[in-house]
């Protein structure tokens, strides 16, 4: 009987000394840049940035994600979970590759040329990234642009 007894009562003092309420709070992303670029594609990165203030851990998921250049969607970020760390401040990274024939079309061509000219594209990350945890779940709004130089 005592055994049970102290059984439920580290049981249930875990439980709520446990902070997982709180949601990771989304800082921002950060380090956006060409990683690799050839005249077949040009690869992206860019880092998502999270502090974690619960005692446990969770899951982040980035299908939701677009890329845009110069205001052109070219690419959704597609990844495996993301294991979230408890009490940490972490970074997803955020890689995608793109064709560069895919960000031609008739409306962007004299933009994509001028670009490649100057050597500048304007790279938009945009969407949502979910975070799953013990049921429950928060979505993070990413709305982030830069122009980054690129040598072809």
């Amino acid at each position: 009987m005592f055994k049970r007894f102290l059984f439920i009562s580290i049981f249930f003092t875990l439980l709520f000394n446990c902070t997982v309420t709180e949601q990771p709070e989304f800082i921002g992303l950060e380090n956006i840049k060409v990683v690799n670029s050839n005249i077949q594609s040009i690869t992206l990165k860019a880092d998502a940035l999270f502090i974690n203030p619960n005692d446990v851990g969770g899951s982040l998921k980035t299908d939701d994600l677009k890329v845009y250049i110069n205001e052109t969607e070219v690419a959704t970020v597609v990844s495996d979970e993301f294991d979230v760390p408890s009490k940490k401040n972490f970074t997803i990274p955020l890689i995608v590759s793109v064709a560069t024939d895919s960000i031609i079309d008739k409306k962007s061509l004299g933009g994509l040329l001028g670009s490649l000219i100057s050597q500048k594209l304007k790279v938009q990350y945009k969407g949502d990234i979910k975070y799953k945890v013990l049921g429950y779940s928060s979505t993070y709004s990413v709305d982030e642009t830069q122009e980054l130089k690129v040598k072809l």
